[in-house]
């Protein structure tokens, strides 16, 4: 079934390329991902500026020489604080036995449109979830994101608050959604004062984030 999903208001070509610049640019910066800034920045240049200049940015950094530092700054900003995690259903759930459940809804979305993932993947990886809806299914895409909306809003804080270089990719892809409603400001809220869950039981089928860092992209 079709999930239900709201309207947006940048045409689909545009959301598609937005998230899947901002899957690549989020991801662990490797050789092979700074060959490709050149055709990134191309593709950013062409989208709205509302959802291009984010992207730009984060582009003009990764091309900083010294790619050494560039990795340990991802480390930094990504596998090592709470608030910079790229785990969607981990915000909202933590380390319990719900987000378990939460990761095996989504492994059940990507099963259906035919998606397998590799074994060391979780499937809410915010990678992984942009690659989902630019290339196979944008509507479900659309609905993982904004079921785990409040932690991807406290991430892009996170990264803003801290002048992180990996904060216009974010705020990209938050500027593709629809604007924010009431019981998503009441969750952001609530996740700023009292943080994810913290519960480290029930995630066999998955374990706990390595805090190694892993390529997520599909």
């Amino acid at each position: 079934m079709t999930p239900k999903v709201p309207a947006l208001k940048y045409s689909p070509e545009d959301i598609t390329h937005a998230w899947q610049c901002a899957s690549i640019l989020l991801d662990y910066p490797d050789e092979q991902l700074l060959s490709r800034l050149d055709l990134l920045e191309e593709v950013a240049a062409s989208l709205p500026a509302t959802i291009g200049a984010g992207l730009l940015e984060t582009i003009q950094y990764l091309r900083r020489p010294g790619v050494g530092a560039t990795q340990s700054q991802y480390v930094d900003t990504f596998d090592t604080r709470r608030r910079g995690c790229l785990f969607l259903t981990y915000f909202s759930n933590g380390e319990t036995r719900k987000r378990g459940l939460a990761l095996l809804r989504i492994k059940q979305v990507y099963a259906r449109a035919g998606v397998e993932l590799a074994p060391e993947q979780l499937p809410d990886h915010l990678c992984v979830v942009l690659e989902f809806g630019a290339l196979t299914d944008a509507k479900a895409g659309l609905k993982i994101i904004l079921d785990n909306r409040a932690g991807l809003e406290l991430l892009r804080l996170h990264l803003r608050e801290t002048g992180s270089p990996w904060s216009g990719a974010i705020e990209s892809v938050c500027a593709t959604l629809p604007p924010l409603k009431g019981k998503d400001h009441e969750a952001v809220a609530r996740l700023i004062a009292e943080g994810p869950a913290d519960e480290q039981v029930g995630l066999d089928t998955y374990g706990v984030p390595d805090l190694a860092p892993i390529q997520g992209g599909m």
